[in-house]
């Protein structure tokens, strides 16, 4: 198994996880439970994917959670 956390993609996206949650910290009381739940479960989801996809057996799965990755974050 793939150690996922000696990437540097997995390590800059939870940098950017940290740099959305207090990014949206600002955001006004109203959007609370919309917006900020929608762009923070979103950036989540990128350093999960690739975790995940480091956990796979084969190059093509771990290819593949690297997409889903990379489209989440466009």
């Amino acid at each position: 198994m793939r150690d996922f956390r000696k990437y540097d993609i997995w390590t800059d996206s939870m940098e950017l996880v940290d740099d959305v949650y207090t990014f949206v910290e600002a955001f006004p009381n109203t959007e609370k439970y919309g917006l900020s739940f929608q762009i923070t479960r979103s950036v989540v989801s990128i350093p999960s994917n690739i975790a995940e996809g480091a956990s796979r057996n084969s190059e093509k799965d771990f290819a593949r959670f690297l997409e889903i990755a990379l489209g989440v974050s466009f």
